[in-house]
């Protein structure tokens, strides 16, 4: 338990930033299963238009700090490949 009162304000504060990242987090894991299933279906065409909502969704996770930057280029270029490598 917390000593003090401003120790008493970061544990609040921590506990709701715990909550958004994990809610951020999990969008991000949804978001890429779903543009992996439509590869795998051999929907080209929406999956571009998936692949734009996560670039957009990375950049903002790393924007805010929920993922580092370097993390979110990667898994964008990787995405990318899958995509231009798909038939």
């Amino acid at each position: 338990m917390p000593n003090t009162k401003s120790a008493e304000r970061r544990m609040r504060n921590s506990a709701r930033k715990h909550l958004h990242n994990r809610s951020m987090n999990s969008r991000l894991h949804t978001l890429e299963t779903s543009y992996l299933q439509l590869l795998g279906a051999g929907k080209k065409e929406d999956a571009a238009r998936s692949l734009q909502l996560i670039s957009s969704a990375f950049d903002k996770a790393a924007k805010s700090g929920v993922v580092h930057r370097a993390t979110a280029n990667r898994k964008k270029s990787r995405l990318a490949l899958r995509l231009a490598h798909a038939k």
